[in-house]
């Protein structure tokens, strides 16, 4: 049974955060104030830290530096949550339940002896630990949420081992919401969720009376749930405009006053750079212009000396001011706002004729069966449906990586280009750019574009190996290769998971203006909303 100490929600408080990992900085003086019922949302490119800023806070990992103020019960879900060695569904389901059905259990005893002092005090505290979690209702909500999750028909001996990676990130997630904790930390949570599960996960959030702290690329997700806005990548005047790097408001008023705090850093950096160089110049122009060089008359030498100095003295005056003005602004010196990454877009092809795909009577067992496909060069097709119903088993057929059961599939595509959910590398020693040379060296200089201008991948990090960089990172570098290659087919499954909020808007503008064929399977409601082309759903 649970210690009942907890009478009400605590906030989740750090200072001064800092993590290195040799010698890279990866935090350096974060701070972090997540209050109850007011959900913070993470937000930051690619390697920015989110993920090692939620060990942090979940004391998963050390800080290097700083302090971090906890509620005494926290949940902490990773973007692979580990389970004990050999559990099964149901233990797993079963261990989140118990704290709660102790509690419970001990409420109806202690119901009881309230005649005694202390049973009356133990009673009060651990009524107000149960209203906070809503232990009466555990059961019935741990059974709906596993099946909006959908794994309350997977068979509850099955090993944990067993399940696949969604599978098992859906029943840490049924497992955290059945157990209802004070605080929530949660890293990039709905990648595995359709529509409906992530609508469970939204009502669990926005009810929570206690701390929720959600890392995540998800906009549909951050405008509905997070109160607050926690920018690991703040401008020099911050999302708050004084430089803080938190924000209160919902997601698209953040978005409102980061384009505004960029906009002022811009302005601020041209306005005292121009000040600057018009310093220096006058400080090389000034003694030009006010010089006392006209030639003494004869009877007049005293006088020219006598006024020259004076004029020399004034000079020096004006130059020492100038001089000091310079250094003062120097020493306020505003960084140079850093190249936005923006992603240059997918290769101009040839505009192709004809059919590109035609599958007729697919059947993969007890994965996917289409009927009919047809996709014409130039045609995009969003293909969607909920988990399991055989979205990434299509495009692995498409790609040639899977066979088909039965039925025929035609791909006439030149080049096909396949982006699966997971990414991996066969030498994640290599760096990024020597892995992108690798992979693409067979292609001529005047065709293969420069990693570094495609802007995927930020210049510090094209020598780095890339086991290090984040799952966002390898993406885009998978990305970058598929780009190189100028595919006439492109084959994304879940192209927005994992990349950053900035790269997910330029991607869609691009496959919607891309000339070659796309099929894209995707659970992201901001891009099934602006879906322009034909959709197959399943």
């Amino acid at each position: 049974m649970p210690a009942p100490t907890l009478l009400r929600a605590e906030s989740l408080v750090a200072r001064d955060l800092a993590k290195s990992y040799g010698d890279r900085v990866v935090l350096d003086g974060v701070d972090v104030v997540a209050s109850p019922g007011q959900p913070l949302g993470m937000v930051g490119e690619n390697g920015a830290g989110k993920s090692t800023l939620l060990r942090l806070l979940a004391g998963a990992e050390p800080a290097d530096a700083g302090t971090v103020s906890r509620p005494a019960e926290l949940a902490y879900l990773a973007q692979e949550p580990t389970f004990p060695p050999d559990a099964t569904v149901a233990e797993v389901l079963d261990e989140a339940l118990r704290p709660l059905h102790d509690a419970v259990a001990r409420l109806e005893v202690l119901a009881g002896q309230l005649d005694a002092p202390a049973a009356a005090e133990e009673y009060a505290v651990l009524l107000d630990w149960c209203g906070l979690r809503d232990a009466w209702s555990a059961d019935s909500r741990a059974a709906s949420a596993a099946a909006r999750l959908g794994v309350g028909d997977i068979d509850p001996t099955t090993p944990v081992d067993a399940l696949s990676g969604g599978q098992r990130s859906r029943l840490a997630l049924a497992a955290l919401v059945a157990g209802r904790p004070p605080c929530v930390l949660l890293d990039e949570p709905t990648n595995h969720l359709d529509d409906d599960a992530v609508a469970l996960l939204e009502e669990f959030l926005t009810d929570l009376p206690g701390v929720a702290v959600v890392a995540t690329h998800d906009r549909g997700f951050l405008e509905a749930v997070c109160r607050q806005v926690q920018d690991l990548d703040a401008s020099h005047f911050g999302t708050d405009g004084v430089g803080g790097s938190r924000f209160s408001g919902g997601y698209s008023d953040y978005l409102a006053a980061k384009r505004q705090a960029r906009l002022r850093w811009e302005e601020a950096f041209d306005a005292r750079r121009d000040e600057l160089n018009r310093l220096r110049a006058a400080t090389t122009t000034t003694a030009r212009r006010v010089a006392h060089n006209r030639p003494p008359r004869d009877g007049d030498k005293f006088i020219h000396h006598f006024k020259g100095e004076n004029v020399a003295r004034t000079v020096s005056r004006r130059v020492r001011d100038l001089e000091q003005r310079i250094e003062d602004l120097e020493s306020e010196r505003i960084p140079k706002p850093p190249r936005e990454l923006a992603f240059a877009g997918l290769p101009h092809l040839p505009v192709r004729s004809g059919r590109v795909v035609q599958v007729r009577d697919l059947t993969v067992a007890g994965r996917v069966e289409v009927p009919r496909l047809d996709l014409d060069a130039g045609e995009h097709l969003l293909v969607t449906g909920a988990n399991g119903s055989g979205k990434s088993t299509l495009l692995k057929v498409l790609a040639g990586v899977l066979p088909a059961t039965s039925g025929r599939v035609d791909v006439g595509a030149r080049q096909v280009g396949y982006l699966p959910q997971q990414v991996t590398f066969r030498r994640p020693d290599r760096s990024a750019i020597q892995l992108y040379d690798g992979l693409t060296g067979d292609l001529s200089g005047a065709t293969r574009p420069d990693l570094h201008g495609l802007g995927l991948l930020h210049p510090r990090d094209l020598h780095r190996p890339v086991g290090v960089l984040s799952l966002g990172q390898q993406r885009r570098l998978a990305l970058a290769v598929l780009v190189a290659q100028a595919p006439d087919l492109l084959l994304l499954d879940e192209p927005t998971n994992h990349i950053s909020l900035t790269l997910a808007e330029e991607l869609e503008e691009a496959l919607q203006r891309s000339p070659g064929g796309v099929v894209v399977a995707s659970h992201d409601r901001w891009l099934r909303r602006r879906w322009t082309g034909s959709r197959l759903p399943l």
